[in-house]
C-alpha cells in the first residue's frame, strides 16, 4: 500500500488542503462571470453535487469585481464554499480578484510573459535574470495583497501555455514545465507566503504524470512540500474523458501524490464531481490492484484480474472503468508493459455461470461484463496512456466563461463526422489560453477566437483565422478531408 505524501497545509477560506486533510474535490464554472444569476445557480449545482471549491474565469477586472457579488449572493443563501478566481494574461486582474475570492489561480506561462507565439528567443544569462526580476516586481505586490486579505494562491502551470521564454531555454519538456513553476514558487517562499497549492496539467497523461513526479522531487530537493492539485486538462467527455482522467490522476493517487483533484470533462461541471469522488474512494483498492497487476506482467502484458476487487469496484460499468484505468495507469505510463488484458470474474458470477451451464443455457462470458466490453475498455486505457490508438483522439476542454460558442454541441458534431478516422487527433478548445499549446501533438484544432469566431489549426499552425462559427465545423471537416485524401 502506498503512503500518502505529506505536504504543508494551505488554508482556503473555511477549508484546508494538504497535510492529513481529506483530498478535496473541485470544479470550474462555465458561465459568464459577469452573469451573477447564472454563476450563482451553477455554483450551487456544483456545491450540491459535492464540490468543495468552485473556480470562475476572470478575464479582466470587471469579472474579478463581480466575484464579490457572486460570493455575497452565495453566502446569503447559506453557501460558504470557497471561490477561486482563474487569471490569465493580466496580472492586475489577480490583484483585484485577491480582494474578493478565497483563492486566486495564476498561470506562470502568461502572468508576466506575453502570450506564446512559438518563437525561439535567445537570452544571455544576464538577460534571463532580468526577466525573472520582472516577474518578481509583479508578483510581490500581489503576494502582499493576498497576505492582507488572507487569500490563497494556486500556481497553475499548463503544458499548453508555457511561455516562449521557458520553451526557448528548456524546450517542451517536463524540466521546462517544472522550472516554470519553481521560478514563481521560490519568490513565494522568499516572501514567506505559504498558502500555496501547485498544479501541473497536460492533456497528455504521460507528460502530466512524469512532470508532477519531477516537480515533487524538485520541491523535495529544495525543502518545499506544498500541496498538489491534480488533473488531466482537456480530457474530453463521456467514457473517454473519464478513462483518461482515471489513468493520469489515478497513477499519482496510487503513489500517494495529490491533495485536491478536478476531473476536467466537456460536460456540465457538476457531472465532474461524482467521478472525482469515485477516484478518491477507489484509492485503497486500486493501490492494491496496482501491485497485483505489476506482479502479473509477463510477455509485455499486464493481466488485471478484478475477481478479488471489492464489490464497489465492480458495482457498475463506470466504476469498473475507473477502477481498471486507475489500477494500471502508472504501469502503462511507465511502459512496464504495452498490452493489457482485463478480467472481471466474481465468485457470484462463477455460481451464475455454473447454473447456466447446468440448465443448458451455456456460459455468457465468464464475467458479469461481456468480453467485448472488456477488450474495448483495455484498448481505451491503452489509448489514454498513449500506447495504442484504436479510435479518433479528441482533446477537448471543459469550457469556462471564456468559451463563446456551444462547446458540447460542437464536440458532438465533430465526433459524428470524424469518429471513423482511427488514430487522428483533433483538438476542440474554447479559447486560446491553452488551445494551440495543448494541441501540440494534435493533427487539427478548432479554437474559439472571439465571440462567434473560430480559428482552425494544423498542428500548431493557424491555417484559417476568425471564421464565422456557423461555418467553422464544415471548414474543419473540409480541411481534414482534403488532407486525408492526399495520404
Amino acid at each position: 500500500m502506498s503512503t500518502r505524501r505529506i505536504s504543508t497545509v494551505c488554508h482556503v477560506g473555511n477549508i484546508a488542503i494538504g497535510g492529513d486533510n481529506p483530498i478535496r474535490i473541485q470544479s470550474m464554472a462555465t458561465t459568464d462571470t459577469n452573469d451573477t444569476e447564472a454563476s450563482v445557480a451553477q455554483a450551487k449545482r456544483i456545491i450540491d453535487a459535492g464540490g468543495e471549491l468552485v473556480r470562475f474565469t476572470t478575464q479582466g477586472t470587471r469579472e474579478a469585481e463581480n466575484m464579490k457579488k457572486i460570493s455575497a449572493r452565495l453566502k446569503a443563501d447559506g453557501y460558504n464554499t470557497p471561490l477561486v478566481a482563474d487569471v490569465h494574461f493580466t496580472a492586475h486582474t489577480a490583484d483585484v480578484a485577491a480582494q474578493y475570492c478565497e483563492k486566486v489561480r495564476i498561470n506562470p506561462g502568461n502572468y508576466v510573459d506575453p502570450g506564446r507565439t512559438f518563437k525561439h528567443l535567445e537570452y544571455t544569462d544576464e538577460e534571463y535574470a532580468e526577466e525573472l526580476k520582472k516577474i518578481e516586481a509583479k508578483l510581490v505586490p500581489f503576494i502582499n495583497i493576498c497576505k492582507e486579505h488572507h487569500t490563497a494562491v494556486r500556481i497553475g502551470v499548463n503544458h499548453g501555455s508555457l511561455s516562449d521564454r521557458i520553451m526557448s531555454r528548456y524546450g517542451d519538456t517536463p524540466e521546462g514545465i517544472v522550472e516554470s513553476c519553481m521560478e514563481f514558487l521560490r519568490i513565494f517562499r522568499r516572501e514567506q507566503f505559504d498558502d500555496v497549492v501547485i498544479s501541473i496539467k497536460a492533456s497528455n497523461t504521460v507528460v502530466m504524470v512524469t512532470t508532477v513526479r519531477l516537480l515533487v522531487k524538485t520541491m523535495d530537493a529544495e525543502d518545499m512540500h506544498y500541496p498538489l492539485h491534480l488533473g488531466v486538462t482537456e480530457a474530453g467527455e463521456g467514457e473517454d474523458g473519464r478513462i483518461k482522467s482515471a489513468v493520469g490522476i489515478g497513477a499519482l493517487l496510487t503513489e500517494g501524490i495529490g491533495d485536491t483533484i478536478r476531473v476536467s470533462l466537456s460536460e456540465e461541471p457538476e457531472c465532474e464531481i461524482p467521478v472525482a469522488r469515485k477516484l478518491v474512494e477507489l484509492i485503497p483498492e486500486c493501490t492494491r490492484l496496482r501491485a497485483e497487476a505489476e506482479a502479473s506482467i509477463q510477455d509485455d502484458t499486464i493481466t488485471l484480474d478484478l475477481s478479488s476487487a471489492s464489490q464497489f469496484c465492480c458495482e457498475d460499468w463506470e466504476t469498473l472503468q475507473l477502477t481498471a484505468a486507475m489500477a494500471v495507469g502508472a504501469l502503462l505510463i511507465d511502459r512496464r508493459a504495452t498490452k493489457l488484458v482485463i478480467r472481471a470474474d466474481r465468485p457470484s458470477d462463477h455460481d451464475a455461470q455454473n447454473a447456466e451451464q447446468a440448465s443448458g443455457q451455456g456460459p455468457q462470458s465468464g464475467s458479469r461484463f461481456g468480453r467485448e466490453q472488456l477488450v474495448t475498455l483495455a484498448d481505451a486505457i491503452l489509448q489514454a496512456a498513449r500506447i495504442k490508438f484504436t479510435k479518433t483522439e479528441y482533446i477537448s476542454c471543459p469550457g469556462c466563461g471564456r468559451t463563446l460558442y456551444n462547446l458540447q454541441e460542437t464536440i458532438a458534431r465533430i465526433k459524428a463526422a470524424t469518429s471513423h478516422l482511427v488514430g487522428l487527433k483533433i483538438g476542440i478548445m474554447g479559447c486560446i489560453v491553452n488551445g494551440p499549446g495543448e494541441m501540440a501533438d494534435a493533427d487539427y484544432g478548432y479554437v474559439g477566437a472571439g465571440r462567434g469566431k473560430i480559428s482552425l489549426y494544423r498542428g500548431k499552425e493557424c491555417v484559417e483565422k476568425n471564421i464565422p462559427e456557423e461555418e467553422a465545423v464544415e471548414r474543419l471537416l473540409k480541411l481534414i478531408e482534403a488532407e486525408v485524401e492526399k495520404r
